[in-house]
């Protein structure tokens, strides 16, 4: 489901407090170009007919997911200083629930 920052961002904060109880909240990004087709393959008559222009700017999708839950937003490159700052004030606050792994201590064999 594709939604607007602000939304992408509140919606997300409930996905991680229910993510302390159901499981894993997996988030992603990557490079997004607009485009909702893939490229056509190299030498094949499509993409010879019809070349797709390379994007002015290219923009930032992320994806969160919890079990069947999938939200997504787009970030244009004049939001992402913005986005980030809130993303990352999210991700401390919501961050409180870790556990420590423990390490066992090894003992040396006196010889």
């Amino acid at each position: 489901m594709l939604l607007d920052n602000e939304q992408f961002l509140t919606s997300l904060a409930l996905m991680f407090y229910e993510g302390r109880s159901k499981g894993a909240v997996t988030v992603t990004m990557k490079r997004y170009d607009g485009r909702n087709r893939p490229e056509p393959r190299p030498g094949s008559k499509n993409a010879e007919r019809n070349p797709l222009p390379r994007p002015e700017q290219y923009l930032c999708l992320v994806r969160a997911r919890l079990r069947q839950k999938k939200i997504s937003t787009v970030v244009s490159g004049e939001q992402v200083d913005k986005f980030q700052e809130s993303y990352t004030k999210l991700l401390l606050s919501s961050m409180d629930s870790l556990k420590r792994v423990k390490k066992p201590k090894t003992t040396r064999m006196a010889q």
